[in-house]
């Protein structure tokens, strides 16, 4: 292996082990660390956690492509600052996107590891945001998904891991992809806040997203070879890697 490869290794293996001690300090509601792997109910504290969807059903009419752009608008305007509120009792958060022709159709969701009573305050925060109620008003979005905190139905941190991984990885993943979604989210507000002109009304911010998404989308697609999947590759020692095709997903417009 030469200089240069076995640095960037050494980089990358420090850099995760940074973000896990990051991560290992942040408690469950102040019941103590969450450790990957640990299940809610061992917590201590009395404090019990479990994971939460807020779904965005996102409009999306026959004969177009999905509005991908939205998924940011809303992350952006209307996630992040909730998580600038609520992130200290928040243990693990991730963002999912999808789209197909189906009965959920195009859907941003925000998922969330944290106590009921801290659900219950994040899903009011967000459905205040005067951002979310233009875009409902304006039928941008078509409707709002959320848990019932009555009861917590996902409480271990492997409960929204694909169930056909090895349960290891099943309980490592959530951390993996907490890391993806706040890179995605910070690279979306570099962009937003070195814009020269900021948006003001809902018509200008459909617009200002549309850009922001293709200027990610460059970064992803000239750098992300290198900055994810060559580091992602270093850290898991260069093994090879079986790559399987699950099912057929087809867009149609």
């Amino acid at each position: 292996m030469s200089r240069l490869k076995f640095r960037r290794m050494v980089e990358c293996i420090f850099g995760l082990l940074a973000g896990f001690l990051l991560l290992s300090m942040a408690g469950c509601a102040s019941s103590g660390p969450v450790q990957p792997g640990r299940p809610a109910t061992a917590l201590p504290g009395g404090k019990v956690c479990g994971w939460w969807y807020e779904s965005f059903r996102i409009d999306w009419p026959r004969g177009k492509a999905p509005a991908w752009s939205m998924d940011l608008l809303i992350a952006h305007r209307v996630v992040k600052p909730v998580l600038k509120l609520y992130g200290k009792d928040i243990s693990l958060w991730r963002f999912h996107r999808r789209a197909a022709r189906d009965k959920v159709g195009h859907q941003f969701s925000f998922i969330f590891y944290t106590t009921a009573s801290h659900a219950r305050e994040i899903y009011g925060a967000i459905e205040s945001s005067p951002v979310l109620r233009q875009l409902k008003a304006k039928g941008l979005i078509a409707q709002v998904i959320t848990d019932d905190t009555q009861k917590i139905g996902r409480p271990n941190i492997q409960d929204t891991s694909d169930p056909i991984w090895s349960l290891p990885l099943q309980k490592a993943w959530p951390y993996f992809i907490m890391g993806v979604s706040q890179t995605w989210l910070d690279l979306i507000s570099q962009y937003a806040n070195g814009a020269r002109d900021k948006p003001r009304t809902l018509s200008e911010m459909e617009t200002f997203y549309q850009k922001i998404d293709q200027q990610v989308g460059t970064a992803w697609r000239n750098e992300g070879g290198h900055a994810f999947l060559h580091h992602l590759n270093a850290l898991f020692g260069y093994g090879p890697l079986n790559v399987t095709v699950r099912r057929k997903v087809e867009l149609q417009f």
